[in-house]
């Protein structure tokens, strides 16, 4: 019982087997595919740190202009008191 799928990955192989510069093409294609996708999720894991960063100040800029203690955001928001000082004195 053979698969669409397998038929065509087999077939794949069998060409690839036969011819040396096909297997080292696929080789460098392969690895710049993978190289490129290990690129990208970098890109979106820094993308998601620097926005929870982003978020975070804007956040902590809210909670300070309502007046809360630096003591209180510390504790809700899981940041030290030094980080929300310094947020504090870059709002003004």
């Amino acid at each position: 019982m053979e698969t669409p799928g397998l038929k065509k990955a087999m077939t794949t192989l069998e060409f690839l087997s036969q011819n040396k510069e096909a297997r080292m093409l696929y080789d460098m294609r392969k690895k710049a595919l993978l190289d490129e996708q290990s690129a990208l999720d970098y890109a979106e894991s820094r993308g998601r740190v620097e926005g929870k960063a982003e978020r975070d100040k804007e956040i902590v800029a809210s909670m300070l202009k309502k007046g809360l203690s630096v003591s209180l955001i510390a504790e809700v928001t899981g940041l030290s008191e030094a980080e929300i000082e310094t947020l504090n004195n870059q709002l003004h």
